[in-house]
């Protein structure tokens, strides 16, 4: 059954890739290589230097996900040892897709050489995946706060419909905290029991999902033209629900999926801008990070292979 299922989400994610690059090409036949081409060489040097800071920023963020997980489970790790593992884990995960499924595969690999069981592993997969649902969740509300316009691009809609949606979002966050100081009970998510984290772990949840959003969103406003700019909040709000999007969608690195859904929230920017702008973001956050994750694995792989041919049989 299990296997069905996963061959279904691999048809799935596929299907979707397809039906997007279909799109993505209807969208993009007017203009030629070229002109996408030109939009990259245009970004100065400093927005370059700036969208590379955010990835930074970004993957540092991640790597304080599994951080804090390991804290709620009340396990110390070096900061090295996490933030290698954290990087290939989202590396190679935001690459192949369905990420709950591949980091859970990668994580349990390296930290079970820390002697963590496979339930500890699986609730630091689950804890991570409630950390950035929350920062999005957080990020989104109080992105519609601040810009209720974010929400016209996908939705036209009454005047009340941004605070409204921007409510809902905050329930989560709210909640989540409410849990967390007044020791709700354990939720059980297949199979694992989830133990509402004490406050001031739930407090670093709060902020470092929004961080990580934060810095991903920079890649893109950052390569984007000054000229004409939307502005940071708008990138923001629309990378949120365009990654959301692509996660759900299971396709590879949201390939195809996060482009079509980017362009149709800013017809207002130029097509070929936008393109080169998300060529950068998969650039810096995905392919830039998938080469160095491969390059850790197999020195990381041949060291356990010539240590388990050295070792006296």
């Amino acid at each position: 059954m299990k296997r069905w299922q996963e061959g279904l989400w691999a048809l799935i994610g596929l299907a979707t890739v397809a039906f997007s690059a279909f799109l993505l090409h209807k969208e993009l036949r007017s203009h030629s290589p070229g002109e996408i081409v030109d939009a990259l060489k245009a970004i100065p040097p400093l927005r370059w230097a700036c969208a590379i800071v955010s990835t930074g920023l970004a993957y540092a963020a991640l790597a304080w996900y599994d951080q804090i997980a390991l804290k709620h489970l009340k396990r110390r790790l070096s900061w090295r040892f996490i933030g290698v593992v954290s990087f290939v884990t989202y590396a190679l995960a935001h690459n192949i897709g369905a990420t709950v499924f591949s980091g859970a595969v990668v994580r349990y690999r390296a930290y079970s050489l820390k002697a963590l069981s496979a339930a500890e592993v699986g609730v630091i997969v689950a804890f991570t995946s409630i950390t950035f649902t929350l920062g999005a969740m957080l990020m989104g509300g109080l992105t519609l706060l601040a810009r209720p316009e974010v929400l016209s691009r996908w939705v036209e809609g009454p005047h009340w419909l941004a605070p409204a949606a921007a409510a809902a979002l905050l329930a989560g966050p709210w909640l989540y905290m409410l849990g967390a100081l007044l020791h709700f009970r354990p939720v059980k998510v297949a199979g694992f029991r989830l133990v509402y984290p004490r406050p001031p772990i739930a407090a670093r949840q709060m902020i470092v999902g929004p961080i990580e959003l934060i810095g991903a969103a920079g890649i893109i406003y950052f390569a984007l033209p000054a000229a004409g700019n939307p502005g940071f909040l708008a990138v923001l709000g629309v990378f949120l629900a365009s990654f959301t999007v692509a996660l759900i969608s299971h396709s590879p690195g949201g390939l195809g999926v996060l482009e079509i859904t980017f362009l149709k929230a800013m017809p207002d920017e130029a097509a070929t801008d936008v393109i080169a702008a998300l060529l950068v973001f998969r650039l810096l956050y995905l392919i830039v990070p998938l080469m160095v994750s491969l390059v850790i694995v197999a020195v990381y792989e041949n060291h356990r292979l010539l240590g388990a041919l050295r070792r006296p049989q």
